[in-house]
């Protein structure tokens, strides 16, 4: 379907708001707070929005086209003004393209009706809280249909060793295999993961067991990494507890490849600093991961999902020991296609 331009939409969206009373428009503005979509809209941006045009402007500033309709049959659903809310619902189960894209460049999207192999490596030896981690991952990636192998507590060897076998098994697969994602949660520092003999392995030797030269049945196909360590020892200032320390929380004829592409890698703070788990909850990222999953399931392609995950962190306050501690998820990318689980 030809996405509307954004004025139009706009405009749509006014036209729908003018036809509130005053009491319903006050009443839109109240359940529009406690929406259950981030990220959430604050007392003060209403205070600033008391006009339709101005509220229309904000549920475009804050949800985006994509997601506006959605917001739109929640809330006009309690005010209630159902006959409005109708109005909307078909709308919210388009498949709309985001504003840039055009019917010649619309996004392909890898084909995942094929098996989907996960890997889900975890130390739970002095990381409280990596059960939870290890419940959280194993449900996700049932929900969206993987078949996982699990490697707890490993030291380097047995970990190399169980890598490989994953990797070696999914390249003797006769069918074809639409996506590989491999979970690692442990301690780490700058480029690596540590097992829970101390040993350290590094993350660009395992990226590159699954590169297009070495898992030749992955060419093409979605690669994707959640890596749950630490990347240093900085704190942000403005982040909960550490994973290292425990929070109180052939050319013309043949198609040429790079040797990395199709990569998906998620990590759970920036270079050099580092991740927060709490040692009843679980890790801040992983806990995020199924709250958000728990929320909008599978209707968003990966990308997006973990934008919205990113948000979710970014807007948490976390302490340790009174401390205020911000984190920020860094997703690094070479798809070339859209990932939909």
């Amino acid at each position: 379907m030809q996405q509307p331009d954004m004025e139009s939409f706009k405009a749509r969206v006014v036209s729908t708001l003018i036809k509130l009373s005053q009491n319903e428009l006050r009443l839109f503005g109240i359940y529009l707070r406690n929406v259950e979509e981030e990220p959430r809209v604050s007392k003060h941006d209403l205070e600033m929005a008391t006009k339709p045009e101005e509220l229309a402007e904000l549920l475009l500033k804050r949800y985006v086209l994509t997601r506006t309709p959605r917001v739109l049959v929640q809330v006009l659903g309690k005010v209630p003004r159902k006959d409005l809310a109708l109005e909307w619902e078909n709308m919210s189960r388009m498949n709309l393209k985001r504003p840039y894209e055009d019917d010649s460049s619309e996004l392909d999207c890898y084909n995942m009706d094929r098996t989907r192999k996960a890997f889900v490596m975890c130390v739970k030896t002095g990381r409280p809280g990596a059960e939870q981690d290890i419940s959280r991952i194993r449900n996700w990636l049932e929900k969206c249909k993987f078949e996982y192998i699990s490697c707890d507590d490993p030291d380097e060897e047995e970990l190399i060793e169980k890598l490989t076998q994953f990797r070696d098994g999914i390249n003797r697969i006769k069918e074809e295999v639409s996506c590989c994602l491999v979970t690692l949660m442990a301690h780490g520092g700058k480029g690596f993961i540590k097992t829970r003999s101390d040993e350290r392995v590094n993350l660009s030797d395992i990226f590159e067991m699954f590169n297009n030269e070495n898992c030749p049945a992955l060419q093409e196909k979605p690669k994707i990494f959640v890596i749950q360590a630490c990347r240093g020892e900085q704190r942000d200032g403005g982040v909960v507890q550490a994973d290292d320390e425990p929070m109180e929380l052939d050319y013309l004829e043949k198609k040429r490849l790079p040797t990395f592409s199709d990569y998906y890698i998620i990590y759970p703070t920036q270079e050099d600093h580092v991740a927060l788990r709490h040692p009843r909850d679980g890790s801040v990222m992983i806990e995020a991961i199924d709250e958000v999953f728990r929320q909008h399931g599978k209707k968003w392609h990966i990308a997006d999902f973990f934008t919205q995950v990113n948000n979710r962190v970014v807007h948490t306050n976390f302490y340790i020991k009174r401390s205020p501690i911000k984190v920020v998820l860094v997703m690094e990318s070479t798809l070339t296609k859209a990932v939909y689980f």
